[in-house]
């Protein structure tokens, strides 16, 4: 009885299959027709052109956004900098200027020259005693003040809070320790005002980066830590292509309209081809921190941002995952379909929910 019951599956699965064959060897036949992707014996992978939509999970106005981007990042006059700001990036900061009123000072704390920010509709009763110092991004090598207004407009504003922005040396002119040495003097004479529970320090791309890479500078100077910092738009691992791991040679083609970087690299020892880190080492954890699970250990609560076309996405998720396993609080957030510093146009939807995640993230941990 229960070879026949089996009999009878086997038939009617036979006759399914018969009947569904059309519909299954059609798309086999095309994927025939696709050109093959080499895999070498290290597991080094040769994929053939393809196309990539615009993410179907992204909202309206996001799918124009990126449209938009990627079409941006291909015009070179755009990319170049007036004053500190990118072109491409003049209509984001004209509009969180209407956005957001805010005030802004300028001024020099510890001998650093900084910008100053407060919200228009004053410091929130909360918020008299914390202070967020933001570190801009652009490279190590400019991006002061177009990325440091994009950072700070929207949280001074939506937090209701100060923020300080540290205009630190880059390169070429400077290499490093002098971004570090100047945000650990800013944060020097932010101490003697705020406790160092109450102060929070983020960035996004090189100031994401720098951000790790004042807390383990910190460490190593005896300046306690901070009460929570924020990575964005970075890990805290660098690469000669960029922050390390897929992401290198996944994301620079969706999200930022550029080739994948060519392997080999020319120079597998080089820890990153920015001027600002010449000659550095790329196991000092004052340059990565993620080299060091000692220093790691010891960070604060910690908030990363990244998205999934952004080309420091592996780093990101690979920071996050060091950071949880060390035992910190770590937070990751990662928004599908979006690129490299997406919350700088602040009316995509999208923005919006990254800087309620900002927000809500330093007043859980701040002091007060």
């Amino acid at each position: 009885m229960t070879i026949g019951i089996f009999a009878r599956v086997r038939r009617a699965l036979l006759t399914g299959l018969a009947i569904a064959s059309p519909l299954v060897a059609a798309p086999l036949a095309a994927q025939s027709a696709a050109p093959a992707i080499k895999v070498d014996d290290k597991g080094t992978v040769q994929v053939p052109a393809m196309t990539v939509p615009v993410s179907s999970m992204l909202s309206p106005e996001a799918k124009v956004y990126v449209a938009d981007h990627l079409r941006e990042m291909q015009q070179p006059a755009l990319l170049q900098q007036k004053n500190g700001v990118p072109v491409f990036m003049e209509p984001y900061l004209a509009r969180q200027k209407t956005l957001f009123a805010h005030r802004r000072v300028e001024a020099q704390i510890g001998g650093v020259h900084v910008f100053d920010y407060a919200p228009a509709a004053g410091i929130a009763p909360g918020n008299r005693n914390r202070v967020l110092i933001n570190l801009h991004g652009g490279g190590f090598s400019g991006c002061f003040p177009g990325c440091a207004e994009l950072e700070s407009i929207p949280l001074t504003t939506l937090a209701r809070v100060r923020v300080v922005s540290v205009d630190y040396r880059e390169g070429p002119d400077h290499r490093f320790p002098s971004a570090s040495e100047d945000v650990a003097a800013v944060y020097r004479a932010l101490l003697k005002r705020y406790p160092a529970k109450n102060i929070g320090i983020y960035g996004c791309s090189a100031g994401g980066m720098l951000t790790g890479m004042a807390t383990a500078w910190f460490q190593v100077h005896g300046l306690p830590r901070p009460g929570a910092i924020g990575i964005f738009c970075a890990g805290t691992t660098m690469s000669g292509f960029g922050f390390g791991g897929d992401a290198d040679f996944t994301t620079a083609p969706l999200g930022e309209a550029r080739p994948a970087p060519v392997w080999p690299p020319a120079d597998p020892s080089s820890a990153s081809k920015l001027p600002y880190f010449a000659g550095t080492d790329p196991r000092d954890p004052l340059v990565a921190p993620g080299s060091s699970d000692a220093v790691i250990r010891q960070f604060p609560p910690t908030l990363i941002i990244t998205a999934s076309r952004g080309f420091e996405f592996s780093a990101a998720v690979h920071a996050h995952s060091q950071m949880v396993r060390l035992g910190v609080d770590a937070d990751l957030h990662v928004w599908e379909g979006l690129f490299h510093g997406f919350f700088y146009n602040a009316d995509v939807p999208e923005s919006r929910e990254a800087y309620d995640v900002m927000v809500r993230f330093f007043d859980r941990h701040l002091g007060r």
